[in-house]
């Protein structure tokens, strides 16, 4: 199946900490599966720029992106199905952030999640509104925005916490089209409800910020202390034990199979022992862990190698970004000097001619107006959801001239007989 074809998919993962059963769960495990899909052009990454906003220890940031990649790999994802990339790698997505920042407003920024619970922190703590708030945190939804319009991403996996990121890019990419023509492809959020948000092992969702994980790849005796260690209730053996609520059962719940998690249901109706139902958690998880933990510890030890396979994954990448690159560099203007003399006579020959132009109103709908050749609006449509349907009704209006007038009078804002035959000559013009 041609790449073309393909619903091309972008997920990445920060390179802030090792990753742990609840990364797995959430991220690791589902990319791969859809990764394998032959429909889908799958992009991967490691977000080590992400990263350095949440972190400024440089041997961690190292360690985790090994860690990670590594992860990713051991867990079946292969390289060369996908493009598998460390952004650091990816010179022109700094570059594309800065062109997204010039066309996004800064109160769109204002109301990103991350910035607005910072300053309510600041508030609440009575401190400056901005206290220890970086430009980079700030930032981040712009840099998210190039990771995904970079590659002209159709589908981005994403928490419900994460919606609002995908929504800014679209916003940006609507933005940037607007100003310069349609170069971005505007990206739809995925929310997987299936997957599972894993309780770590105080019952709190896993996280490193609760230091309450259970690492990945950890040597099964380390991973059956840590298991020993999930918080539960005081009912002792032979007692009945609800399901709900307990974070044991909802890890167990996340790596068995439907009639295991109904065996084990049943073995809380009848009273098993905490001490029983976190060895048969262990049994369960190192069934599916175990046989990954070698190739993870063997890329762990040959780092080499896995900076040769991120580059090659990077080279893949920039095959795409670096022409798309010098495309959009060429729209905003940052352009040889030299194509001056024949920019302007191309611009000479365009403004002889009658036009469409397609715009986004603050309504968030998309229209359509048309001019004649010395840019007298003669035709406004009304609002479309997208720009991929505006773009579909000025294709059949000129392909039907006349006739398109009124099939899709629907669309249009009304038009006066002496103004349709102005149109009506301008169409055949074009």
């Amino acid at each position: 199946m041609n790449s073309k074809t393909r619903t091309r998919v972008l997920t990445g993962i920060t390179t802030t900490g090792t990753p742990h059963l609840g990364n797995y769960v959430g991220a690791i495990r589902p990319t791969v599966q859809a990764s394998r899909d032959l429909g889908t052009d799958g992009f991967y990454f490691l977000a080590d720029y992400h990263a350095l906003i949440k972190c400024d220890e440089p041997s961690r940031i190292q360690r985790s992106t090994l860690e990670i990649a590594a992860s990713w790999i051991a867990s079946g994802l292969d390289p060369e199905k996908v493009t598998f990339y460390r952004q650091s790698d990816i010179p022109e997505i700094p570059e594309l952030t800065w062109l997204l920042t010039c066309v996004t407003g800064k109160g769109v920024l204002n109301r990103a999640h991350a910035y607005k619970a910072s300053v309510d922190k600041n508030h609440d703590a009575g401190k400056d509104t901005d206290a220890d708030v970086t430009a980079g945190l700030f930032m981040y939804p712009v840099l998210m925005g190039a990771d995904i319009l970079m590659f002209k991403a159709h589908k981005v996996p994403v928490g419900r916490d994460q919606i609002q990121h995908i929504e800014m890019a679209r916003d940006m990419a609507s933005s940037f089209n607007h100003l310069y023509g349609e170069h971005f492809v505007l990206p739809e959020a995925v929310v997987e409800e299936s997957v599972a948000l894993l309780p770590g092992l105080d019952g709190r969702k896993m996280s490193k910020s609760y230091d309450n994980t259970i690492p990945l790849f950890a040597p099964a005796a380390q991973m059956r202390k840590q298991i020993a260690g999930i918080v539960t209730d005081s009912k002792a053996p032979g007692e009945p034990k609800a399901t709900e609520g307990s974070a044991l059962f909802q890890i167990y719940q996340a790596f068995a199979s439907t009639d295991e998690t109904a065996a084990m249901a049943r073995a809380y109706a009848d009273g098993i022992g905490w001490g029983d139902a976190k060895q048969m958690l262990f049994e369960r998880i190192d069934q599916e862990i175990a046989p990954m933990r070698e190739q993870y510890q063997a890329l762990i030890n040959n780092p080499a190698q896995m900076d040769q396979l991120l580059l090659a994954g990077a080279d893949k990448a920039r095959q795409l970004a670096t022409p798309f690159m010098r495309e959009l560099r060429q729209a905003v203007g940052l352009r040889p000097l030299s194509s001056m003399a024949m920019a302007a006579s191309k611009t000479d020959t365009k403004a002889a001619q009658p036009s469409f132009k397609q715009y986004r109103e603050k309504d968030g709908r998309f229209y359509f107006k048309f001019v004649d050749a010395k840019g007298q609006v003669l035709l406004k449509s009304l609002g479309f959801d997208s720009p991929k349907e505006a773009g579909q009704t000025i294709a059949e209006l000129q392909a039907l001239g006349a006739q398109g007038l009124s099939d899709l009078s629907h669309t249009l804002e009304p038009i006066s007989s002496e103004i349709r035959a102005q149109i009506v000559e301008n169409l055949r013009i074009l």
